[in-house]
C-alpha cells in the first residue's frame, strides 16, 4: 500500500496507524473535557498548547519567516479550519455522542468532492457516493437521533463543521501550498489561540474540575492537535498527499470503537447503517475519474504507443 522498501513500509505504516489513532481520539477527549469545562475554554485550552508545542518547531526549522505577507490568510485559515470547526464540534457534543459526531465528521471527502464539481465533474460513480455518504447522514440523524431536537441541532453543528473543514482543506490546496507546514500549522493554531484569548476569558471554569477533564484538555492540545498534525505531514512526505488521506476511512471507526468501549454509548443499528453508508460514499465519490488515453495513429497504420 505503502511502497516497497521494507523500511519505509514500516515507518509509513507507523504514521497511518498513528494518525488514524490520533484524529480518531478527539471526539472522545472533547465528550470528557466538556463534562467540566466549557466548549469555549476547551477550544482556547487546546490551541493554546499546540501552539506552545509547534511554535518552537516551527523557529526550530526557521519556518516562522516564510509567514510574512500571508497574514491575512493564517487567519482566514485559521476561523475556517480551526476555530469555527472546533467551537462547532465541541458545542455539538452537548447534544451528541462522541461516536456519531466522529462519524459525520467522516463525510468531509463526500463534501469535498461537491465542492470540486467545476474541476472533477460529476460521473456516475461519484453521484452515487455522494447520495451514499449524505443518505449515511440522514439514518445516522433519523435513526440515533429520533428527530430530538436538540439532537438534530448537535448533528447540524457538526456536520456545519465538516463543511468548514472542506472548504479549509481547498483553501490549502489553492492558496497555501507554498507555504511550509510547520509555520502555517504554527501559524494557525497560536493566531486561533489570541483570537479566542479575550472571549475565553469569560469562560473560566467556575467550579471544580476534575483531574480528567484536565488531563482531556491537554491530550486534545498535545496529541489530536500537536503531534497529530506534524505526524500527518511526515505521512504525506512519505507516502503522498492521496494514501495519507486514508485515515479518513479508519477516523471514524475508532471513534465508533472508543464511544462504545470507554462512554458505553451503545452499538445500534444506526451506527452501523450509517457509517457503512457513510464510507462507501466517502470512497466512491473520491475514487479518481479515469480519462480515455487517446489513439495515436500513425500515417498508414492505426495503434497506441507507449512511452
Amino acid at each position: 500500500m505503502f511502497g516497497k522498501a521494507r523500511g519505509v513500509d514500516r515507518r509509513s505504516w507507523l504514521l497511518f496507524s498513528a494518525v488514524s489513532v490520533l484524529w480518531g481520539i478527539p471526539y472522545l477527549f472533547i465528550k470528557i473535557a466538556i463534562a467540566d469545562l466549557s466548549p469555549l475554554f476547551v477550544v482556547f485550552g487546546r490551541t493554546a498548547i499546540a501552539a506552545l508545542v509547534l511554535v518552537p518547531v516551527a523557529l526550530a526549522r526557521r519556518q516562522l519567516p516564510s509567514l510574512r505577507g500571508h497574514l491575512g490568510f493564517v487567519i482566514t485559515l485559521s476561523l475556517v479550519h480551526i476555530v469555527g470547526p472546533f467551537l462547532l464540534i465541541s458545542y455539538g457534543e452537548l447534544y451528541i455522542t462522541s461516536s456519531l459526531t466522529g462519524l459525520i465528521i467522516a463525510i468531509e471527502p463526500v463534501i469535498i468532492g461537491l465542492m470540486l464539481v467545476r474541476s472533477e465533474p460529476f460521473t456516475a460513480v461519484r453521484v452515487v457516493g455522494l447520495v451514499l455518504g449524505f443518505g449515511g447522514v440522514a439514518a445516522l440523524t433519523g435513526i440515533e437521533l429520533g428527530g430530538g431536537g436538540r439532537g438534530v441541532l448537535g448533528a447540524a453543528m457538526v456536520l456545519l463543521a465538516t463543511t468548514s473543514y472542506a472548504l479549509a482543506t481547498i483553501l490549502v490546496q489553492r492558496w497555501g501550498s507554498g507555504i511550509p507546514t510547520a509555520a502555517l500549522t504554527a501559524g494557525t493554531q497560536l493566531s486561533s489561540a489570541v483570537i479566542l484569548a479575550p472571549f475565553a476569558a469569560f469562560a473560566l471554569p467556575a467550579g471544580h474540575v476534575r483531574v480528567a477533564s484536565w488531563s482531556a484538555l491537554a491530550v486534545l492540545g498535545l496529541l489530536c492537535s500537536a503531534a497529530a498534525l506534524l505526524a500527518f505531514y511526515a505521512l504525506i512526505g512519505a507516502v503522498g498527499p492521496n494514501k495519507a488521506g486514508l485515515v479518513t476511512y479508519v477516523n471514524p471507526v475508532i471513534a465508533v470503537a472508543l464511544g462504545v468501549v470507554v462512554l458505553h454509548e451503545g452499538l445500534r443499528p444506526g451506527l452501523i447503517i450509517g457509517s457503512v453508508l457513510i464510507l462507501a460514499g466517502c470512497w466512491l465519490s473520491t475514487r479518481p475519474v479515469r480519462r480515455p488515453v487517446p489513439e495515436q495513429v500513425a500515417v498508414g497504420q492505426a495503434g497506441s504507443s507507449t512511452s
